[in-house]
């Protein structure tokens, strides 16, 4: 056994010198692997007798075990030294100021409608929603638009393919679908707003093929002229906050409504500037009028009995009168440098509550 005790120390000595982990792997193949000393020495215990075989394998055995328990405390030395020297060079500097983050930014048109939400909730408006692709008789025939009307030419609105009853979908050219349907499934009283997407064959600076609208109705049996007034004046001097905004009502004439209004802002135009709330010129802003008693009829309402208010305006309209945006298309121009600008940081936007 004189040789083994020799081999032993010999490993021994060597793991003693290693003095990295390559150094203990190379030690490892040396003594372990498939031409090791070790290994060698495990192959000639055939050629032994039984007796001897059986002794000398056993003090081989035990050479092993104390050699791998060592290399492996060995191992675990050098593993946690190397953790330490990765602790001390990678380091972070928890002095040092955070790295900046890019603020996420609020799109003019969703804080418009937020704002929109908040003024006419305060008026006890609910919010409705309706689905973009509608039938003809929501978009068009149930509000009193007949057949030969222009807003139903293919020029003007976007038709999708006919289906097998010949009858052809379209996309919504207005939110009064929505009206609509609440007028359909829900019994007066009725009060409320309509914001969504819209579609119409028109593009330019002042015109979107798609934009976004918002329309309210007000349904019960005894909401006249003087309501539909007060209530839209109250909402434009909200909106822009004026408290004293001039606003004026013009006879017009809509399908729907019977009578019909437009609403115009007082405004003055200077240095190429639009100022809203002062000087002599006006603004036109929104549509309106009285339901008309034939939309009543058409959705299953008694109209000798309820009457009601309707108005609409286009949301893009009245955040580029607010904001001051110059141009529509850059509302889906889909550009970072445009959101920073006219954007809204989300917990910096201007409140939408004052008191009506």
């Amino acid at each position: 056994m004189q040789d083994l005790e020799a081999l032993e120390a010999e490993l021994f000595a060597e793991l003693e010198a290693a003095g990295d982990l390559a150094g203990l792997e190379a030690l490892r193949v040396s003594a372990l692997g498939k031409k090791g000393r070790l290994t060698e020495q495990m192959k000639s215990l055939g050629q032994l007798d039984p007796e001897a075989r059986k002794a000398r394998g056993q003090a081989l055995n035990a050479v092993k075990d104390r050699l791998q328990s060592a290399m492996e405390a060995r191992k675990a030395g050098f593993e946690e030294a190397a953790l330490e020297a990765r602790l001390a060079t990678e380091r972070v500097d928890v002095t040092l100021p955070a790295r900046p983050h890019a603020i996420g930014h609020v799109h003019p048109v969703s804080q418009t409608i937020e704002e929109l939400v908040a003024i006419f909730g305060e008026m006890g408006f609910s919010v409705a929603e309706g689905p973009h692709i509608e039938d003809d008789f929501h978009n068009f025939e149930a509000l009193n638009i007949p057949a030969w009307h222009p807003a139903r030419q293919d020029m003007d609105t976007f038709y999708l393919r006919s289906d097998a009853e010949g009858v052809r979908p379209v996309l919504r050219t207005h939110t009064s679908p929505v009206q609509i349907r609440t007028l359909q499934k829900t019994t007066p009283p009725i009060r409320i707003i309509c914001p969504g997407r819209t579609f119409r064959a028109d593009s330019d600076a002042t015109h979107s093929p798609m934009f976004h609208q918002v329309e309210g109705l007000v349904i019960d049996e005894k909401t006249h002229m003087g309501h539909l007034k007060g209530t839209l004046i109250e909402f434009c001097r909200a909106f822009f906050g004026v408290d004293e905004l001039p606003v004026r009502f013009r006879a017009s004439y809509f399908p729907f409504t019977e009578p019909s209004a437009e609403l115009d802002i007082g405004c003055a135009r200077k240095d190429g500037q639009l100022i809203i709330g002062g000087g002599e010129d006006w603004l036109e802003i929104l549509g309106s009028g009285m339901v008309h008693p034939k939309v009543l009829e058409n959705c299953g309402i008694d109209s000798s009995r309820y009457q009601g208010f309707a108005f609409g305006m286009g949301i893009e309209r009245i955040a580029m009168l607010k904001y001051g945006i110059p141009d529509l298309r850059t509302f889906y121009d889909s550009d970072l440098r445009w959101l920073r600008h006219y954007g809204f940081v989300p917990l910096e936007a201007p409140s939408v509550v004052r008191g009506l």
